[in-house]
């Protein structure tokens, strides 16, 4: 039997309201369709996040804009994504999951449509944070997959689903690497408004709404303070290596983000109706789920980081490759590939082994693939092939992460657990950038008469992001063991078709103690 995902009883706030019975000819018109649909959007979305990468270096000179300026195109997306995908997860349980998915769509059209037509660096940083606002889009299909799919489909569809956060961001730096060295570099952001108003339309056609919602008011104060936390916390983190770790803009805005994000807490625990669901988040089967994803977003993300600029470092330094922009983004490549074949896998192992299991084996995985890098860094082949190892482990990481939040959290709190572990990711990938940044920086000597990173720096990167990958196999055992039993399954509250849902949290506490 698959190992059990309960739904433990929430506080009566947030128990899951009635709702209002699906109008004739809501359910999708091709159920089999409804999740290579959903993992079509986390694909594209994901995509957007790493698009730009490669054009940073040319974006002063095509833009006028300084290089500061210039690498705000990344820093938005992670501040706007940090801060909508948790928000529009909780907006999604309360009001309509496939409402705010086809919203978030929109958005994501909307900022390609806004970088496709203007080279003004306000506008592209403008249509940037629209595009990473998108970002909700994972959780939401993770939700939606928990309330539409059969029992027996879940847990490879989230594994799915979950992944496509990796392979997207695998898929998009060579893809954007050859646009911009052969077509006017316009042409990415019409291809993804194109694609996203595809996404729009076949959600539109074959996703259905979900019957399941959350009771409760909409926590605009909390959902305030949040965001202030999160932005506070996240721009000291990516430009502290610009300002200075010590400087006084940078403490301050960690000072800041604490003393708010403490009034937060505060709120969130006395409010009937809260955005964070405090009580659940510290839980240890989610708190410990949440720290490891944090530390997998990091180990994750320092194989994207290094994999492309290490190869195109000259041969001047005696260890780089000299390679060009579409060969580095291409190193990547096998790695999405092996995360597409992988998730069926790491589903099939959370199912007979339980999610626990599988998240531990990814950590471990990780871990080993950052040793076979930190000896075969001279190698184009060999640099893949670690690279690979990493983004393997990734995946079955990703794919174990919401079962582990699904088997913890009520069902009608599914979209914004999973949104506030998407986030967790998030956070981790944007320390792993200044971790990055600052080893790069300080690390370095002269070759070919330019400052360069040392083939020591890159080794370093190489044991930071080994050890994030142990002390998340560390988290993961602390986690409550998996449990299995008969008739114990993944989902709690499926939405049945025709019909309305009214999921009685104390009921299913009930039956869980029963």
């Amino acid at each position: 039997m698959p190992p059990a995902i309960p739904a433990p009883g929430p506080a009566p706030d947030s128990a899951p309201a009635p709702a209002p019975a699906p109008a004739p000819g809501s359910r999708s018109p091709h159920p089999r369709l409804v999740m290579p649909v959903l993992a079509f959007c986390g694909m594209i979305v994901a995509v957007m996040q790493t698009l730009v990468v490669p054009l940073l270096p040319h974006v002063p000179d095509l833009t006028g804009a300084s290089a500061g300026a210039a690498g705000w195109l990344v820093t938005i997306t992670l501040l706007t994504g940090a801060v909508f995908t948790p928000v529009l997860g909780r907006v999604g349980d309360m009001y309509g999951k496939r409402r705010v998915l086809v919203a978030s769509l929109g958005v994501l059209t909307v900022g390609s449509v806004l970088c496709g037509m203007s080279s003004d660096i306000g506008v592209l940083i403008t249509g940037r944070a629209l595009q990473g606002a998108a970002l909700a889009v994972i959780p939401l299909g993770i939700s939606i997959i928990r309330d539409e799919l059969p029992t027996d489909r879940v847990l490879s569809a989230i594994a799915l689903m979950s992944s496509t956060l990796g392979i997207g961001a695998a898929i998009g730096l060579p893809v954007a690497a050859v646009v911009i060295e052969n077509f006017d570099w316009h042409t990415m952001f019409w291809a993804s408004a194109a694609l996203g108003l595809l996404d729009l339309l076949l959600v539109l056609w074959i996703v259905p709404e979900s019957p399941v919602r959350a009771r409760g008011r909409f926590d605009l104060p909390g959902t305030l303070g949040l965001a202030g936390t999160l932005v506070g916390l996240l721009l000291a983190i990516t430009q502290g290596s610009d300002w200075g770790w010590t400087s006084a803009r940078t403490l301050g805005l960690l000072g800041a983000s604490l003393a708010v994000g403490l009034l937060w807490g505060w709120f969130e625990l006395r409010t009937p109706s809260p955005m964070v669901d405090l009580r659940v988040s510290a839980r240890p089967a989610v708190l410990l789920t949440n720290v490891a994803a944090l530390l997998i977003g990091f180990a994750f993300y320092a194989n994207s980081l290094v994999t492309g600029q290490m190869v195109q470092e000259p041969t001047s330094t005696g260890y780089g490759l000299g390679a060009s922009i579409v060969v580095s983004g291409l190193c990547l490549l096998p790695g999405g590939l092996a995360m597409v074949a992988l998730s069926p896998v790491s589903a099939r192992i959370s199912a007979a082994y339980g999610p626990r299991t599988a998240l531990a084996l990814a950590a471990v995985v990780m871990a080993v693939g950052y040793v076979v890098r930190f000896f075969t860094s001279h190698s184009l082949w060999l640099i893949v092939a670690g690279a690979t190892v990493v983004a393997s482990g990734t995946a079955i990481a990703y794919s174990a992460l919401p079962a582990l939040v699904m088997r913890a959290v009520p069902v009608s709190e599914t979209a914004a657990a999973n949104g506030l572990n998407t986030l967790m990711r998030s956070v981790g990938q944007a320390c792993c950038s200044a971790v990055v940044a600052a080893v790069l920086a300080h690390v370095t000597f002269v070759a070919g008469g330019r400052s360069a990173p040392t083939l020591h720096a890159y080794l370093l990167i190489f044991l930071i992001a080994a050890g994030t990958a142990l002390a998340a196999l560390v988290a993961t055992l602390f986690l409550p063991s998996d449990r299995t039993g008969p008739g114990r399954g993944p989902l709690r509250g499926r939405a049945r078709a025709g019909g309305t849902v009214t999921v009685s949290a104390s009921a299913t506490a009930a039956r869980e103690s029963a």
